[in-house]
Parts: structure tokens; sequence; C-alpha cells
């Protein structure tokens, strides 16, 4: 049995794995128990929810009892040297008002969900949220040395924003140059915790402070937020070409208040339209990461500091934010890390 275990570890295929589970297992073992088998694997991302697919539908083609024992195991895909990080992931939007910052929480909520260490930073100088959406607006950060501050603890989150530390009525005034050097600060001079992720919310747009940003942090890869209205959609195009212009890879789009979903009948109404981020995608040679239909939770837990993720994880919602989380360290993974099957290597032989 244990031989046929392994067959079908090697041979079973999904989107989360393409090249079959051992292609992102860092490191598995089987071992049997009188109950069955127990798998114990290390995951080169976190994906559990589909991990945990793969394995029931593992024991019911084989007909065995099987057990699931995993852990994370992420490594950097780029150097940088920002301590107690390992990867970078910036979420951004071509314009305002598309629900980027709401995204980035529940990604990175979602992201500590499938078994991650996550921190997020609060970019957005101008008009900090991060705190707000976390629970913890009215908290201030500390320092054990004198040098580097504490990060927050934000519903598990490591969180770091200028909003812990000025008034907004200040935040929002400040020139382009003031901006960029304290978000700069935030991100050198904060003592992360070994993170695996740490997901920055840009601010809005694709001006000056936006490229300055992406060009002084060491961002892995982007994502990018986006409703289905044209002019939504128009924006997204520039803030793809700014991340192509600092070379960094944008992974893919998510589609935010994509529909809405009748509580009574089911029925979708697609009210700022319909297809346009799938569209994009496929112009621009990305992924279309997801879709985030319009939802009364997602709006209450912004604005309440309880995200629907921790909430109520078995939810509708809390699923498709854990299938976007899933699909963007996936695409991370297979496109830059070395380990991935996907990723070119260089062989040098001697005649």
């Amino acid at each position: 049995m244990e031989d046929k275990i392994r067959s079908y570890i090697q041979q079973y295929r999904s989107d989360c794995f393409p090249y079959g589970l051992e292609q992102v297992f860092a490191d598995y073992t089987i071992t049997s128990n009188d109950q069955g088998y127990l798998l114990t694997v290390s995951l080169a991302f976190p994906c559990f929810t589909a991990l945990q697919t793969a394995i029931e539908t593992m024991a019911e083609t084989l007909d065995v009892n099987m057990d699931l024992k995993a852990q994370v195991q992420v490594e950097a895909v780029r150097e940088h040297n920002i301590a107690g990080v390992k990867n970078i992931i910036a979420v951004a939007s071509g314009k305002g008002g598309v629900g980027k910052s709401t995204t980035a929480v529940n990604i990175a909520l979602a992201l500590q969900e499938e078994g991650a260490r996550v921190g997020i930073l609060d970019a957005d100088i101008y008009g900090p949220s991060i705190p707000t959406m976390l629970g913890i607006a009215d908290e201030k950060p500390g320092s054990e040395d004198g040098k580097r501050m504490l990060p927050l603890n934000g519903q598990g989150l490591s969180a770091m924003s200028i909003g812990f530390l000025v008034p907004d009525s200040q935040a929002s005034i400040w020139r382009g140059p003031m901006a960029s050097t304290a978000f700069t600060q935030l991100l050198n001079e904060t003592a992360w915790d070994d993170l695996d992720y740490l997901i920055v919310d840009m601010p809005p747009g694709t001006g000056d402070i936006q490229l300055t940003l992406a060009q002084k942090v060491p961002v892995a890869a982007a994502c990018m937020v986006t409703t289905p209205q044209d002019i939504a959609l128009i924006d997204v195009r520039k803030g793809i070409s700014m991340f192509d212009k600092v070379q960094v890879p944008v992974l893919g789009v998510i589609e935010n208040m994509s529909y809405h979903l009748c509580p009574n009948c089911g029925h979708e109404s697609h009210i700022f339209g319909e297809g346009g981020a799938q569209h994009l995608a496929s112009e621009q040679d990305i992924d279309l990461l997801g879709q985030i239909p319009l939802n009364l939770d997602i709006r209450q837990g912004a604005d309440s500091g309880n995200s629907p993720i921790l909430s109520n994880i078995d939810s509708d919602i809390s699923q498709i934010y854990r299938r976007i989380a899933t699909n963007i360290v996936s695409d991370l993974y297979y496109q830059l890390d070395w380990r991935s099957p996907a990723t070119a290597t260089l062989s040098i032989t001697e005649e």
C-alpha cells in the first residue's frame, strides 16, 4: 500500500499541484499505524486546504485511512537585507476605491490560516487603514533595544503602519519624499519575526511615490486588485507597466466586487460589469487569481476589525480568500522559487 500511496502522490494533478504533489513537498514520510497511514510533509508554500482535498481524494481512491501532518517550509525567492522576512508581496491597484486594503488584509489572514507566518505593512502613508481593519487602531508599537520597533499583533498578523505612530490628520499632508522616507523606515526599522510572507498594502495609483516605493522595496512579486469596470481596468494596465519598469513580476489580478450574490435566490448580478479581469489577464499573460463578490461580511469585518476569514472559517467568502491566497503563493513558488520544477536550471558539463 505504501508504494501505491507514493505513486498516487507522484501522479496526482490539480490547479494547485500541476506537477504532482511530490513537487511541492520539501520533504515527506509515510508511516503506518493501527488506523492506517500517516503522511508527514513539509510544504514549499502554504496550501493546507488544497492538500487536505488531495489527501481525502487519495484515501477514497485507494480505500485507505490517511492522516495528515503538515508544516510549511518557505524559502526566499529574492535576496534582500530585510531581517526577519523571507518574501515581500505587494498588493497594488491602479486607482483608489477598488478594495485593495481590504483585500490585502484578508489575503494575509488567509495565508495565515493556510499555515504561513505572515505580516502586513501599510504603505499607504496618506491614508493608513490597516490599523482599523485589524482592530488595533489605538495601539502603539514598543521597542526592546531603542532602535527597532516591535510590530503589533492584529488577529495573529505582525502589523506595522504609520497609523500607529501619527494622527490621521498629519499622515495626510506629508510631501512625497517625506512619505517615501517614512515608509522605508517602517520597513527597515521594524523587528519582523521570521515571516514567510510580508504583505505590503501599496498606496493606490501609479505616481511618483508608488514608483519610488516599488524601487526601494525588495518586492518578490506583486498582484493587482481591480473591479470589473473598464475605467479600473485601464488603470490596472498602468500599474502592471509600472512594475514591469522596476522589474517586479506581476503574478496576476484579483477581481474585487466581481458580482452580487442574492442571499434569497442565489442569482449573480454583475453590477460593475462582467469578464473584465479575465480579459485583462489573458491580454497581459498573467493569471486571474480569483473573483471576490460584493459581500456584507467583508464590509462589516473591515469596519469592525473582525475579518470573516477568522470569524467564520468555513464560510464561502473565507474559502474564496483562501483559494486566492494559495493561488498567489503557488504562482510565486512555481515561477520564481529555485526548488520549483518550472524554474530554469543551469548545468555545466566539461567536455
